[in-house]
């Protein structure tokens, strides 16, 4: 049992607070002297660590955001918002990483202009800065491009959710990924032919059900190889065909449903219709897709994923559909 001699008596403890300032002293200058003094917990000894010494798969910072540059096919620039999240392992034996860290070295390059390749460089950085055997980088951002109407002539811009993604490891192996959301219509076949058989047997008029829905690109881009979001929106619109419209006239909407007519689909259509467009491209060597058909008839959602099936690529794992309904 601990001797009353070993406390602090809590008069003494008040009279010490009492001394502190708390006046924010604006004419504080820091010397080199001072910040060396300054304690560092994120690089204590193990002796510090709380819970389980074990490695930690993936420690950073998530959602910081910056403007960035970005490259169109035309050799034009756009400057995008971009949310930034930036990971790296940590082994057993280290306390932690310096966050802050992570966002200086970024912001070294923030007057790049970005692509998957680009990635690297940061995370070879992050790498030896950070003392880490593997590294991965996000960056998030809404990509526009301008889209036709179907026929009146006019034109609207269509943001698209877009990330660029690399990752780094033991190896210094790199490897760039791009994600895609492409945002279309689903007219159901069954409901089509449902609605024209009412039509025909009993001359009943009948509207088929159709519905916003969303395809989550996920594909690796070949080593050397430059793939732009304007090809992988080609891709998707080869394959699904109804993407949902910017500007719209009388003239676009009839058109629209003539063309929800033409191309009716059912969630595993449309995942196999992306497979054959992405397996076809030579510049993506790995892909995976899902899709989410947000049900007019139903009170739940249509899903599928596919994938490309490479050993140690895309395994088809997803689970976050809800992020795919808008």
């Amino acid at each position: 049992m601990k001797s009353e001699s070993s406390h602090t008596p809590p008069n003494q403890v008040a009279s010490s607070a009492s001394k502190l300032s708390k006046v924010y002293d604006r004419d504080f200058v820091l010397t080199d002297e001072y910040r060396a003094a300054l304690p560092d917990m994120q690089n204590a000894d193990s002796q510090q660590i709380f819970g389980a010494n074990v490695p930690i798969l993936k420690v950073g910072i998530s959602n910081f955001r910056i403007p960035l540059r970005y490259i169109t096919p035309s050799s034009d620039t756009l400057t995008l918002e971009t949310s930034v999240t930036g990971t790296v392992s940590l082994e057993a034996n280290q306390k932690g990483i310096n966050m802050s860290r992570i966002m200086r070295v970024f912001y070294t390059y923030q007057d790049r202009i970005f692509t998957p390749d680009v990635l690297k460089e940061i995370l070879l950085q992050y790498k030896a800065e950070i003392q880490a055997h593997r590294a991965q980088l996000k960056l998030s951002f809404e990509y526009p491009v301008l889209k036709p109407s179907l026929r009146s002539g006019l034109e609207g811009w269509q943001y698209y959710r877009s990330a660029f993604e690399g990752r780094i490891d033991e190896l210094n192996r790199f490897r760039k990924y791009i994600h895609f959301d492409f945002v279309y219509s689903s007219a159901c076949p069954c409901s089509s032919e449902l609605s024209e058989h009412a039509r025909e047997s009993r001359d009943v008029y009948g509207i088929p059900h159709s519905q916003r829905s969303t395809a989550r690109i996920s594909v690796e881009v070949a080593e050397g190889a430059h793939l732009s979001i304007e090809r992988i929106q080609e891709l998707c619109l080869e394959a699904l065909q109804t993407e949902t419209q910017v500007m719209v006239k009388r003239e676009d909407e009839q058109a629209f449903a003539e063309m929800n007519g033409a191309f009716t689909k059912f969630v595993e259509d449309a995942a196999r219709l992306l497979h054959e467009q992405l397996d076809n491209e030579p510049k993506i060597v790995d892909f995976q897709v899902a899709c989410a058909h947000l049900e007019s008839l139903h009170s739940h959602d249509a899903v599928a994923v596919i994938n490309k099936g490479v050993p140690g690529g895309f395994t088809g794992h997803f689970e976050d559909f809800k992020s795919l309904i808008r």
